[in-house]
């Protein structure tokens, strides 16, 4: 069996002394549930903030309403906003963000139920992918999880994926 992400990510912070954090929105804090679910993730993990609604994405992560109202919460610019903010606001080398339409409401033509973005902020850059997951509310979660760790640990790998464009 493979090593599981949040093991691998641990390693590579704790070596390098690098700290992580994480905005969350559709996964409600399941990133940050599976990287303290290991003994000593506080060497390397700092928290995070579960941000749902607008309001909270805003006060507590610095998204400007601007950008909510001109792409919504599941785009490409608020993930970037809502990862640079946990990042500044935790003061961490890098964070992770995550936004979704979990299901099983709230999909529009542009944006169906598994439409997920999750972005990354570090000093080295900035990068953003985009989803579809198939599943359910909840497979739909743990795919969001599964995919925001495996971009950190692209990046901490030093991945030439991450210069790809990801719209």
């Amino acid at each position: 069996m493979d090593e599981l992400l949040e093991i691998q990510i641990g390693n590579l912070l704790r070596s390098s002394g690098q700290q992580l954090a994480t905005a969350e929105s559709c996964t409600g804090g399941l990133i940050g549930h599976r990287i303290t679910n290991l003994p000593g993730s506080s060497d390397y993990y700092l928290g995070g903030v579960v941000a749902y609604a607008y309001e909270a994405k805003v006060a507590l992560l610095g998204v400007s309403w601007e950008t909510l109202h001109a792409y919504g919460a599941v785009s490409r610019e608020t993930v970037l906003e809502m990862a640079r903010g946990a990042r500044q606001v935790l003061t961490a080398d890098l964070a992770v963000s995550v936004s979704g339409i979990a299901g099983p409401g709230g999909g529009l033509p542009d944006k169906p139920v598994g439409t997920t973005w999750i972005g990354l902020s570090a000093e080295a850059g900035e990068w953003a992918r985009v989803f579809c997951f198939p599943g359910g509310r909840e497979q739909n979660k743990h795919a969001s999880a599964e995919a925001a760790l495996k971009l950190v640990l692209d990046f901490l790998n030093g991945s030439r994926s991450l210069d790809a464009d990801y719209r």
